[in-house]
Parts: C-alpha cells; sequence; structure tokens
C-alpha cells in the first residue's frame, strides 16, 4: 500500500511517514500544501491520501476542499482527514456523500500507533474511521433532532458505532453482546430511519451513517 501525505508541519509529516513505514505503508510523497497534494495524487495514485484539513495560504479548509476533489477526479484514492480539533461542519462535509474510504481523525489520535496504523488500514481497505470524540459531538447534536429521536439509547450507541466503520461483529464486541443482538439494534435502526427494506444491506448501513450525521 502507498500513501500520500498532506500536512504543512514537516515535523509531523516525517513522524506519520515513520508511523506508517513502521506498518507496512510506503509513503509515495509528502507534500505542504492543497496544490503540491492534487498534484501528488495525480501522479502517483496512491491508495490513500492523508490530509490536514487547514493547510496554506490561508489556514482554513484546503485540505479538506482538496479531499473532496480528490475524491471528485479520482474515487479509487481512500481519504484520512486529519483536524487538530473537532469540526462538525467540515466532517458532515466530508461524509455527506459516499462514506466507503474516508477517515476523519483529531491528530491527538496520530500518537496511539496501533490505533492509527489500523485506521489507515481499514479507510485503505473501503471502511471508514471517525474519531470517537467526533462521533460523541455530532450524537450530542443530533440527539433531539428527527427521525434520529425516535432511536433509543442503545440504538444511538450502535449507529455511533457504524459510523465509526464497525461491521456487526466490531460492534458486538465493543457493547459486550451477541451478533443477533447487534442485528436486531440494526434492523430497528433501518426501520425507524425509513431506510426500505428492499435496498441491499451495505447501502442502508452508508445512509444511515449520513442521516446521523446531518441530523
Amino acid at each position: 500500500m502507498r500513501a500520500v501525505i498532506a500536512d504543512d508541519s514537516v515535523l509531523l509529516r516525517e513522524g506519520i511517514t515513520r508511523l506508517l513505514d513502521e506498518g507496512g505503508i510506503e509513503v509515495a510523497a509528502g507534500v505542504g500544501d492543497a496544490a503540491a497534494l492534487l498534484a501528488a495524487v495525480g501522479e502517483l495514485r496512491p491508495e490513500l491520501a492523508i490530509i490536514d484539513v487547514r493547510m496554506p495560504p490561508e489556514y482554513r479548509d484546503e485540505g479538506l476542499r482538496a479531499a473532496i476533489e480528490i475524491r471528485r477526479r479520482w474515487p479509487e484514492v481512500a481519504l484520512l482527514v486529519l483536524s487538530q480539533f473537532v469540526e462538525e461542519r467540515y466532517a458532515t462535509e466530508l461524509l455527506s456523500g459516499d462514506t466507503r474510504a474516508v477517515g476523519y481523525l483529531l491528530k491527538d489520535r496520530v500518537a496511539d500507533i496501533d490505533e492509527f496504523i489500523e485506521a489507515a488500514r481499514r479507510v485503505a481497505a473501503g471502511g471508514t474511521a471517525l474519531d470517537p470524540e467526533v462521533v460523541r459531538q455530532l450524537l450530542a447534536r443530533s440527539r433531539n433532532a428527527d427521525p434520529l429521536a425516535r432511536l433509543t439509547p442503545k440504538e444511538r450507541e450502535v449507529l455511533g458505532l457504524m459510523a465509526e466503520g464497525r461491521s456487526n461483529a466490531g460492534i458486538a464486541e465493543a457493547l459486550v453482546v451477541t451478533t443477533g443482538a447487534v442485528e436486531k439494534h440494526v434492523a430497528s435502526i433501518f426501520m425507524k430511519l425509513d431506510l426500505p427494506a428492499d435496498d441491499e444491506q451495505r447501502h442502508r448501513r452508508v445512509m444511515a451513517v449520513v442521516r446521523y450525521l446531518n441530523g
């Protein structure tokens, strides 16, 4: 697996490069701004792009804009976006379309090497990785919104773990319940969010997460 890293901090780029190298992920390029990122992805076509939300020249959302442009031009490239703080608008915008192969993590999460490498691999494999703090804030904001208000506390917890990209088995392990119990919660979530049963399971999971984030 090859990755491109985009962050204006040379120290952070080098640190992430070392972590990825130890995890068996080759860093094909490290760049410091959005224009260089787009050029590197266009030339190298990596499997994964790790991108800081705020980059030169204005340090606003240049990285996020570049990530969305990469998704439009090279949808096969997985995106793992890093942010210094929880920025709900950015997380929602990034995940409002296709949520496959997309991640949004706080930079503090990089310090947990195993967790960071696992998230990078999950995103590159087509999964989703959402920082637990991002999920917590989005869940708190959505509790009074319809149709999410229909969900029980346990169903909200299951949906939050779904938004982190976990499978039913992974949710069962996190909640210390059976996979069958998780499947019942998931079926109830689909029903309460008015997601039709004639849609395939994968599509309904994606739509449930999108409604959760947009709530």
